[in-house]
């Protein structure tokens, strides 16, 4: 039998190396993501750049391109940090360094360009390398003030022939200032940029209050701060999770503002939204007939206003703050962006952190930078020192110091011996120029030596105290922030969801009739003078029941089994026909009959209540469904059958419940009496004895709503008895009552109707 076993790795008699397929694929997927990770997509918590950041500021201080250099072409930039230390596409490199010279994508660019460098209409549209100029900002001597004092660790380059900062001494928490973005193997990091004051306002308090909770950190920094004058609507709750998880999302929305009365401006749009593609996507929507109420739109953007669209409205009728909500929900004029804070550690694993750690581990760098920042002059400061110690003992022994150097062959131990000097210091001595050797110079040398051990005193007294350290490392950030910092560009204001127009919204509110025939056939005539009963109907069929609306509305059907259905308004056949059968639209069950109509809008209310003798308020927008099978709405007692909708066109507490039985029995009693339901079998109206009920004796005839002193009149065969509000005196009583005696002769009714 044949065995499949891979092979462990082993060298080969020709000297070849061999090695399993899967340990090799294997170990060189790890490989390229560990690369991916440390080298490429994610930023140092330290100095909060990609190593290509990095070697590109690195690149250009060492080319001498500071903020007060003369410009250099980008392509010698490229070039350098290409052949010197990043050994990839010049093209990547490239746009590496556009953006940090994109005061647009950077909130503290780090590179000053000259030339076209895009613009925040389309970022990529900068020039060739060949073509634009560079040089650092100042903000970059943030990052570079501190290097070559010992600060840092130094690695080998890509090649091994020169040396390069494994990272930049930053003097602010600059992984939190511009923010970063990047894709890795596995991790993805999304670090949103902040205002420098604001930050630094809350490293200051970590510093001086190490166990400070997160709470406090947010009154000092309380969101993101990007490039752009938008506005953070994402409510302080929400950020506060987003910095205690260390990932979530952030909205932004454009600014706007009402210029006349028929013309909205768009003064700044979120960060990376083109103003090109926003005009675009509100054209669209305005060619396929979804804004009816805009009526042009031009983009008048110049050099004095960087973003300014234009908005002309058809009307100083429109409602300008619903239209603003639709475009917000329907074009990038809001957007989100991701949080998730991956950074690489100090060290030098990745790791998601929330903001507390991260500034905490942040300040531990910056503590032990400055730490050896101070050890380092302290060191040179000791060595001058020392040195200075040695030329005054040759200034005051000079004769037999030049005695010694012109008679003796090897001058350096026999002065070591003769002064006991050590050998750095007889060194010095003996590259000490001639012209220096005067009273002059030795009391040039005597304040220099002061000067130094005070400065040597002082240090040591910092690098022996932390209080003295967390006072010097606050001192720095505090200069730091006056000399860097400014306003925050992007105001926080908690705003409401925005919301796209719906298909109703998009019609025209015209008034509307809906008629409903007895064998369940529906139809719309336009306008409100419409006498429904007085229309032709099928033979055998007849007027049932009316609704009057918009037609952006939708008309709200109710059937035998206490369901309700809705079907858009506009949809509904002419009334010049007999219209359509429900049943084609709809799917009520078996056997159920439609019963009644109404129209309204969400808010307004209807009198729900069955025969039985039971009710309840409800809302217009509980009945409305999408479920062609409709939705349960009155739960109707065995035998019973529901009672046309009473509307309520007012305050309930402004209106009374009239409600008959078909023996005559009225009562009246207070609308505000009975429960507001979404659904349900209701309370008790008016008390009917089972007996007559389950026999079929007496039901409720009708349900109304009376308007306070109004009149009702009684249906009763083809009799009928107007009452006033002097002759309803008697009625009145509390809910659930048997109610009072009709006049004789009205023992058979069957409506009630309000005067």
């Amino acid at each position: 039998m044949t065995d499949l076993t891979p092979p462990d790795d082993r060298l080969a008699a020709d000297g070849v190396e061999e090695m399993a397929l899967a340990s090799f694929t294997e170990k060189a997927y790890l490989d390229y993501s560990m690369y991916v990770v440390l080298d490429r997509a994610l930023p140092s918590i330290a100095d909060g750049l990609k190593p290509v950041q990095r070697r590109i500021v690195y690149a250009m201080s060492e080319l001498g391109l500071s903020a007060n250099a003369k410009f250099k072409k980008s392509a010698r930039t490229v070039g350098d940090v290409l052949g010197k230390f990043h050994p990839h596409g010049d093209s990547a490199c490239y746009e590496a360094m556009v953006l940090m010279a994109q005061n647009f994508s950077f909130r503290y660019p780090l590179i000053q360009g000259q030339g076209n460098w895009g613009s925040p209409d389309d970022p990529k549209s900068f020039a060739a390398m060949r073509y634009t100029e560079s040089r650092l900002t100042r903000f970059a001597q943030t990052l570079l003030s501190e290097l070559g004092q010992g600060t840092v660790e130094w690695g080998s380059n890509f090649d091994g022939t020169l040396r390069e900062p494994e990272r930049l001494p930053s003097r602010l928490p600059h992984v939190l200032l511009n923010g970063a973005s990047g894709i890795a193997v596995g991790l993805a990091t999304d670090i949103p940029p902040h205002n420098l004051r604001e930050l630094v306002a809350a490293t200051i308090h970590l510093l001086e209050n190490p166990k400070a909770p997160l709470e406090e950190l947010l009154a000092h920094l309380p969101g993101p701060d990007y490039p752009t004058a938008a506005e953070i609507i994402t409510p302080a709750a929400e950020i506060a999770a987003i910095y205690e998880t260390g990932n979530g999302s952030v909205r932004m929305r454009a600014a706007w503002r009402r210029e006349d009365s028929e013309t909205v401006v768009v003064d700044a749009l979120p960060y990376q939204v083109s103003g090109s593609k926003v005009l675009s996507q509100i054209a669209t929507q305005m060619q396929a007939k979804k804004l009816p109420w805009v009526d042009d739109l031009r983009d008048e953007s110049d050099h004095e206003n960087p973003t300014r669209l234009v908005l002309e409205l058809r009307s100083n009728r429109v409602d300008v703050e619903r239209l603003m909500g639709h475009l917000f929900a329907s074009t990038d004029l809001e957007r989100s962006y991701r949080v998730n804070m991956n950074a690489i550690g100090l060290k030098g694993k990745p790791r998601l952190y929330d903001l507390r750690t991260l500034l905490a581990e942040w300040l531990t760098f910056r503590t032990e930078t400055v730490r050896r920042r101070l050890q380092f002059r302290f060191d040179k400061v000791s060595e001058r020192l020392h040195i200075l110690e040695g030329f005054l003992v040759a200034f005051l022994n000079i004769d037999e110091v030049i005695a010694i150097i012109r008679q003796e062959e090897k001058p350096k131990p026999v002065l070591m011996q003769r002064f006991d000097l050590t050998d750095t210091q007889a060194e010095a001595i003996l590259e000490l120029k001639l012209r220096f050797l005067s009273r002059l110079e030795e009391m040039k040398i005597r304040g220099e030596q002061d000067e130094l051990m005070a400065e040597r005193d002082r240090l040591d007294r910092i690098l022996k105290s932390p209080a003295r350290l967390r006072k010097l490392i606050r001192q720095e950030l505090e200069e730091d922030a006056e000399t860097f910092g400014d306003d925050r560009r992007s105001p926080m204001v908690e705003r409401d969801a925005a919301q796209a127009f719906s298909e109703s919204d998009l019609l025209p509110s015209e008034p509307v009739t809906v008629v409903l025939s007895e064998r369940g056939w529906v139809r719309a005539a336009k306008g409100h003078e419409v006498q429904a009963e007085e229309l032709n109907y099928k033979a055998g069929d007849g007027y049932l029941a009316a609704a009057r609306g918009k037609s952006n509305l939708p008309a709200v059907f109710f059937d035998s089994t206490g369901r309700s259905y809705a079907l858009p308004a506009h949809g509904l056949p002419s009334a010049r026909g007999h219209g359509e059968p429900l049943t084609g639209s709809l799917n009520p069950p078996p056997g159920a009959a439609f019963t009644a109509a109404v129209m309204g809008d969400d808010e307004d209310r209807f009198l729900i209540a069955s025969d039985a003798g039971y009710g309840f308020v409800g809302r217009f927008a509980d009945f409305v469904t999408r479920q062609t099978k409709g939705k349960a709405l009155l739960n109707l007692p065995a035998g019973s059958k529901p009672l046309p909708p009473a509307a309520i066109e007012g305050a309930v507490e402004d209106f009374l419940v009239a409600a008959v039985t078909t023996s005559g029995y009225l009562l009246l009693f207070p609308l505000a009496d009975l429960p507001e339901l979404a659904r349900g079998k209701g309370n008790k109206i008016i008390n009917i004895p089972k007996k007559r009920f389950v026999s079929g004796d007496e039901v409720t005839a009708a349900v109304v709503t009376l308007p306070q002193g109004g009149g009702l009149r009684v249906h009763a065969g083809k009799r009928y008895i107007n009452l006033s509000a002097r002759d309803l005196a008697p009625f009145p009583g509390s809910r659930a009552l048997r109610g009072s005696k009709l006049p004789r002769g009205f023992q058979n009714v069957w409506g009630l109707e309000v005067l």
